[in-house]
């Protein structure tokens, strides 16, 4: 459902996360805007990461609702980012329905000033590559998951992913991330194929299409981070695009989820082997796994992982929920 609006924007919301969808009229431009603030708390609550890995984490949490809200399949983007830097690994999943879980990994010896910077942090060497994953909740037998990879190229998230998305996509996208202790919010503009009018009701010509884009770009970048941070969706929407004609979406709901169970957490056991379980159980009577993205904590004691290794195979574990086995 949508209903045309000019002038002033507003849509109603009934949740406390919202991703906001529109159009511009006659012109081969859509955005979305996204409050992402709550999931974001459920993810910082479950860790004591330094300011600047927040910020960079954080940033990400929105961006991947915000691409996954444009995929039109079952399944999930995992956006990854392998770091060469004080920070080793930065993952967030987010599947069809909006739920998001998000975790990283640093160095155990590492120092982050609360100024540190996406290559500071992430590609100290230029070795740091960014990863998007779409996994298909449907898989067929024997399909893999779509993966690009690039290098990281970027002084900011929002900058990784443009270079990405037009690396590897061929879409102008444009971002703006913005993320504190407790907030998480963004914006993005994507300029869409054009088609000389013919799927349009009112035929636009490549120009108007381009000038609409860069009047889009033009007005978003406007706006600063400490106003994303402040400011709510509706009050965005209109400060920027009160004198242009949009079209707005149903607002959709992005939401904190964890996909953890114990059967994954047994599958993982598996692909570790029955010689390191058993050295675990010899050491201290069981094994404990921590889920990287909850904290949910799982224990088998040597009953259970007996059992583990007279079942059949285990399937394969994309993202390994373990944060620590002792």
């Amino acid at each position: 459902m949508s209903n045309e609006t000019t002038g002033s924007v507003s849509a109603p919301t009934t949740g406390p996360d919202r991703l906001q969808k529109f159009i511009f009229d006659n012109a081969a431009v859509r955005g979305q805007f996204i409050d992402v603030s709550s999931t974001w708390q459920e993810v910082v609550t479950r860790h004591d990461y330094p300011l600047a890995v927040k910020k960079v984490l954080g940033e990400m949490v929105a961006a991947a609702a915000l691409l996954s809200a444009n995929l039109k399949f079952n399944g999930s983007i995992i956006m990854q980012i392998h770091g060469d830097g004080p920070v080793r690994l930065m993952v967030v999943e987010c599947d069809s329905e909006l739920r998001l879980r998000a975790t990283a990994k640093l160095d155990p010896d590492a120092v982050i000033g609360d100024g540190a910077t996406v290559p500071q942090l992430l590609n100290a060497s230029g070795k740091g590559r960014f990863i998007i994953t779409l996994d298909p909740a449907d898989k067929v037998p024997g399909q893999q998951p779509y993966q690009g990879i690039v290098p990281l190229d970027g002084d900011d998230m929002a900058t990784v992913i443009e270079n990405y998305m037009l690396r590897s996509e061929q879409l102008d996208t444009r971002l703006w991330l913005a993320t504190d202790d407790s907030t998480s919010r963004g914006l993005l503009l994507q300029k869409l194929p054009h088609h000389g009018g013919k799927a349009e009701a009112t035929p636009v010509s490549e120009e108007d299409a381009l000038e609409t884009w860069n009047r889009a770009v033009m007005l978003a970048s406007t706006l600063k981070e400490e106003e994303i941070l402040a400011t709510d969706i509706d009050t965005l929407m209109q400060r920027l695009f009160w004198e242009e004609t949009i079209r707005v979406f149903d607002p959709l709901h992005p939401s904190f989820h964890c996909t953890c169970t114990r059967e994954k957490v047994g599958n993982m056991l598996k692909m570790l082997g029955e010689e390191e379980v058993n050295s675990t159980l010899d050491e201290i009577g069981h094994v404990g796994v921590n889920c990287d993205f909850c904290g949910q904590r799982y224990d088998f004691d040597k009953v259970d992982c007996a059992q583990l290794f007279i079942t059949d195979a285990p399937a394969e574990v994309l993202i390994p929920p373990a944060s620590s086995i002792n």
